[in-house]
């Protein structure tokens, strides 16, 4: 039993190790020497868990494609209105990209030329996107004439670039950031009986989200990569 808790856990760390290289490196330049270095493992205990340096790469996104089904899950379970859903896993996921390197590491892969994975976790983030609000529409929670295509693409556009901008300073990708984003957004966006429900700042979710973190050490239960020390990080 020892022997096989090893094996995951090295397993684990592999994973974490090739997160942080990628998301620092970006694919191509990512050594699989570097990868077992920052896990603490040989080359050769790196190849017994995987054959390739894209097996890695798939990986790291399926760890990362667990993590964002989680926060999307979690959000929603929750049963706010469609909208305070969506606001809150805003809430969550950027806080996620400043703590969370799998993840960002996951997403990024997406964006990377080198890379050919096809996991399209930014499709997946759309498409759920896309579901709450036209949710949102047929509830009357949307202002007239707004459509959820328009309101998807307005919403995409922000979370992506707080992914990007957050990479070289993670205030641009805060909090306080998000809530301006909805505060500014939400006249426009929402009828007005909707805006005087939802809290642009986010609901009780996003705050036991937060005290969920702290108490599991920034990693939730659930992820591929769970109990791993290094999966997470302050920038």
């Amino acid at each position: 039993m020892a022997k096989q808790d090893r094996a995951v856990r090295t397993r684990q760390e592999l994973i974490c190790s090739a997160a942080e290289v990628f998301d620092r490196r970006g694919f191509m330049s990512a050594s699989l020497a570097d990868i077992s270095t920052g896990a603490g493992v040989s080359t050769g205990a790196l190849n017994f868990h995987f054959s390739s340096k894209k097996e890695l790469g798939e990986t790291v996104q399926a760890a990362a494609e667990e993590s964002l089904r989680y926060i999307t899950t979690a959000c929603t379970e929750a049963r706010p209105s469609p909208l305070q859903t969506l606001i809150d896993a805003t809430h969550v996921l950027a806080t996620q990209f400043g703590e969370n390197v799998v993840l960002r590491a996951g997403l990024g892969l997406d964006n990377d030329a080198a890379w050919d994975g096809g996991a399209d976790l930014w499709l997946k983030w759309r498409s759920w996107v896309r579901g709450m609000l036209t949710i949102a529409e047929y509830e009357g929670n949307l202002a007239a004439g707004v459509l959820p295509d328009d309101a998807c693409a307005t919403i995409m556009a922000i979370v992506m670039g707080l992914e990007s901008l957050g990479r070289k300073d993670a205030a641009l990708s805060s909090r306080r950031v998000v809530t301006r984003f909805w505060k500014m957004v939400l006249p426009g966006l929402a009828s007005e009986e909707t805006r005087a429900k939802v809290d642009a700042a986010g609901s009780e979710v996003v705050a036991r989200w937060d005290e969920q973190v702290r108490t599991e050490g920034g990693v939730m239960g659930r992820l591929a990569v769970a109990r791993c020390d290094t999966c997470t990080e302050e920038r």
